[in-house]
């Protein structure tokens, strides 16, 4: 059933309140976790079309009543935004779809992005009671956040938070992806003056240029970013701030203060043999300019080779992101190659689970020596060096470790590495009184997300050095709350 179908169903129908209202929670736990309805693996693989379809109504309805009303909803805790979630999901269960929807934007204001990117199997739902007390599947709390907001979106009547009076105070944000639009939302519904700055002509940050819209479509991102224009949060395109803005002007122009979520664009490399062959590229490059600057169009000004036998190097959902990309792009063979085994992938278990039924060839336990090319400087194979699992290390996973005499060769025609990223170093390098790491990470406050400079806050992957977007959000929400509190003292 599409979105729009489920919107004609009936809100009232007596039979829904009187299932609520006699339902026990011994009823409850007889329930099944609802499934998400998915596009067929051999048909999906070949276009951009999102792969999960959502939960039709009468799903919503009946997963909504697995909830156990529990006295202490410990969801909650594993929440960085802080969702109320049991009230958003007993609005539902009450077929007052448009009120959960609003309980969601009380505290995230990307709850259609959430719905879709967000970990919830290691954040809220890990904490929920089926998961904790009766080791069973949680209640499916990503798939409720996504059909809310959904339905509001498909419904016309989307609401937006309340907004306070100006203060006539001005604060800037640098980076438009999630952990600036969470500042950004916050700090306008505090009655501040707020424009975010865009380093690249489209908004979104990682939002669009990182995760493909067989993920996350493109028009649910502008939605999002839609309500917190409407909420009066100002949107200044293709304007690097160190570079197009410095540090001076922003003080000239009445900016008292300034949140960096600029992200963590710098791609990492392995730096072996043969990583500067045509057709090795970072996973950032790749995704940035398929998903942004269409280079699957071949008239495109930045086209991307097409390759038929390509090897992701890496086991995070940015790879997952990337190898699925390439299956869509006509490649016969694309595999995963990780070093460690598939029981240590940090990559969401859907992603993995999709990858595989479209046909992605998992290489786990082999890490890349070098590349070797053509006589036209094309990579053209690579050398895997088998690993086995040694002690764990200081993450805590199992280190991988060489098996002596072990290698492989393997044909390849393109490259993507995907082993991590770190902040653009503009900055920290122009910006005065910020202390960054070996990393270079922002140095803040953990409990304020404030800088060494007093009046900059900085939150997300130029903090965290790579992270997911919630916890991006929770930043910019921390950074917004103790901004205020500061802003009011100074003033």
């Amino acid at each position: 059933m599409k979105e729009m179908e489920y919107l004609q169903i009936g809100r009232n129908q007596p039979w829904r309140e009187s299932l609520r209202k006699n339902m026990k929670n011994k009823e409850r736990l007889q329930l099944a976790r609802t499934k998400m309805p998915e596009r067929d693996p051999d048909v999906r693989s070949r276009n951009y079309q999102e792969v999960n379809l959502g939960l039709t109504y009468e799903q919503a309805l009946a997963e909504s009543h697995r909830c156990l009303d529990c006295v202490n909803p410990t969801c909650i805790s594993g929440c960085p935004v802080g969702i109320n979630i049991p009230k958003f999901i007993k609005n539902i269960e009450r077929g007052e779809i448009l009120e959960a929807a609003k309980t969601l934007k009380e505290t995230s204001v990307l709850p259609a992005v959430c719905g879709r990117v967000c970990p919830q199997e290691r954040q809220c739902e890990s904490q929920c009671f089926y998961t904790q007390k009766l080791k069973k599947e949680p209640l499916a709390i990503g798939y409720l956040e996504r059909f809310a907001a959904d339905y509001e979106r498909e419904s016309g009547e989307v609401s937006l938070p309340e907004v306070a009076p100006s203060n006539g105070l001005k604060v800037a944000v640098v980076g438009s992806g999630p952990a600036g639009l969470a500042f950004a939302a916050d700090m306008v519904k505090a009655g501040y003056r707020v424009t975010v700055f865009e380093a690249l002509h489209e908004l979104g940050g990682v939002l669009r240029y990182g995760i493909p819209e067989f993920r996350l479509p493109n028009d649910i991102v502008e939605v999002e970013i839609e309500s917190l224009r409407k909420m009066g949060v100002e949107f200044v395109t293709n304007c690097i701030v160190g570079k197009t803005i410095s540090q001076e002007d922003l003080r000239e122009e009445k900016f008292k203060g300034l949140f960096i979520g600029s992200g963590a664009g710098l791609p990492n490399f392995m730096n072996i043999p043969g990583e500067n062959l045509i057709g090795v590229m970072s996973c950032n490059e790749y995704l940035t300019r398929v998903n942004l600057m269409q280079a699957i169009d071949p008239e495109s000004d930045t086209p991307v080779y097409k390759g038929k036998k390509v090897a992701v190097i890496g086991g995070g959902n940015t790879a997952m992101d990337a190898v699925r990309t390439a299956r869509r792009l006509g490649a016969e063979t694309a595999m995963i190659v990780y070093r460690r085994s598939e029981q240590e992938m940090p990559a969401r278990l859907e992603e993995i689970k999709h990858a595989k039924e479209e046909g992605v060839v998992f290489l786990t336990l082999h890490n890349p020596l070098r590349y070797e090319g053509d006589e036209r400087g094309r990579v053209q194979r690579m050398l895997l060096q088998r690993m086995e699992l040694g002690q764990p290390d200081g993450s805590g996973r199992c280190r991988p470790v060489p098996v002596e005499g072990d290698t492989a060769w393997i044909e390849v025609d393109e490259v993507i590495v995907s082993v991590g990223v770190s902040p653009n170093p503009l900055i920290p390098q122009s910006f005065s009184g910020l202390e960054v790491t070996p990393r270079g990470t922002v140095v803040v406050n953990a409990e304020t997300m404030q800088t060494g400079e007093e009046s900059i806050f900085a939150g997300g992957d130029i903090v965290r050095g790579g992270a997911t977007v919630i916890l991006a959000m929770g930043d910019g929400r921390k950074a917004a709350k103790t901004m205020d509190d500061f802003l009011k003292i100074k003033a």
